[in-house]
């Protein structure tokens, strides 16, 4: 009797499988092999058989990204008929290997099928105008701007720049700098260009010949053919901000460190437009040793800041004295920062906030 039951669950299983829809491909991937970016999108059909007994309905074709995008047989297909689902890939902005999957999904015996495909995106060539965006004169670079960044005085860093000749005759490339920014050493490798050959201006920042702690900005200028010209156009700008190294201390000389105390905000009160005052912030070492100030720093050029005591000792205050010129100030609330670098390492850079009203 149990045989019997199972034997008849066969049949039915059978029998509702033959009821049922057998999608089978000719192929389940496509290998483009390399492909050219600047050729643009490339195509692949899957053709597709109903070997089943009674139509075949695909409900959904969905790709793994939008680069891919398949369209498909959207009518039933009778037992014996064929489909297909045509699969285009997008190559822009995609160079290197690829493999992208097609989910087929259907009212077949096998509800779910994947499809394939990969290749291998060849890029399009760089205009030297994209490669080397900034003109100056007859040659062209990357960028014109050096960021150093965080450097630990004592340390050196070194960064460039790439150029290239992009016309049709050579040209010559030389720096120009000043005195005052010696202590970032400038390197051309490659003076004389010839067409289509590039260069790199190599920038070496020598913090230790700096005087400077905090941020620190310097200028040269690209000469070009020899021709001096000390514009913007041709002006090179270099940033870097010099840090004191605090890492190396020992605890016995962490316990004995400078320690600044000091007032976050300071009030004004109302001024009246045209007024010229002058204020000051009182900052206190209630460490032990010295508080040094490396640097005041005031990037408004209506407030000059200046710390006429440079060295504080523990125990003891000082003034930090500033003047305030409201001549170019319309009617209104005001805020300034002065920023202060120390010695004390818990709190090597200090901003003081200003306020005060113009009337």
């Amino acid at each position: 009797m149990k045989k019997l039951f199972l034997l008849s669950c066969m049949l039915v299983s059978i029998s509702m499988m033959a009821q049922q829809p057998v999608i089978t491909f000719e192929k389940t991937t496509h290998d483009f092999g390399k492909i050219n970016e600047a050729d643009g999108r490339v195509t692949t059909v899957f053709e597709f058989t109903n070997e089943g007994m009674v139509p075949l309905v695909l409900t959904n074709v969905r790709a793994s990204c939008g680069c891919t995008t398949p369209k498909w047989t959207r009518e039933p297909i009778e037992p014996g008929a064929k489909g297909n689902i045509t699969v285009t890939y997008n190559p822009n902005g995609r160079p290197g290997r690829f493999q992208k999957t097609v989910t087929v999904t259907s009212n077949a015996a096998e509800p779910t099928t994947k499809l394939y495909i990969k290749g291998e995106v060849i890029p399009k060539p760089v205009k030297p105008t994209v490669q080397y965006p900034i003109a100056m004169g007859e040659l062209r670079l990357k960028k014109k701007v050096l960021n150093f960044d965080a450097v630990v005085k004592g340390s050196n860093k070194m960064l460039y720049i790439e150029y290239a000749n992009t016309t049709d005759k050579p040209i010559t490339v030389d720096l120009l700098t000043r005195d005052q920014d010696n202590y970032f050493a400038p390197q051309v490798t490659k003076k004389d260009l010839q067409p289509n050959e590039t260069g790199k201006i190599q920038i070496a920042l020598q913090s230790s010949d700096c005087p400077l702690y905090g941020p620190v900005n310097a200028t040269m200028y690209v000469m070009v053919n020899g021709e001096k010209k000390l514009t913007d156009e041709y002006a090179i700008t270099l940033k870097a901000d010099l840090k004191e190294d605090f890492s190396k201390m020992t605890v016995e000389e962490r316990q004995q460190a400078p320690i600044v105390e000091y007032a976050a905000t300071t009030n004004l009160g109302t001024i009246k437009t045209g007024k010229k005052i002058a204020s000051k912030i009182t900052l206190s070492n209630v460490g032990l040793n010295p508080l040094v100030i490396r640097r005041v720093i005031s990037n408004d050029k209506d407030i000059n800041a200046y710390a006429p005591k440079l060295a504080i000792k523990g125990g003891k205050k000082a003034d930090l004295k500033f003047d305030l010129n409201t001549a170019n100030m319309a009617a209104g609330t005001y805020t300034r920062i002065i920023t202060v670098i120390t010695n004390d390492p818990a709190h090597s850079v200090i901003r003081l906030r200003v306020e005060w009203v113009v009337e």
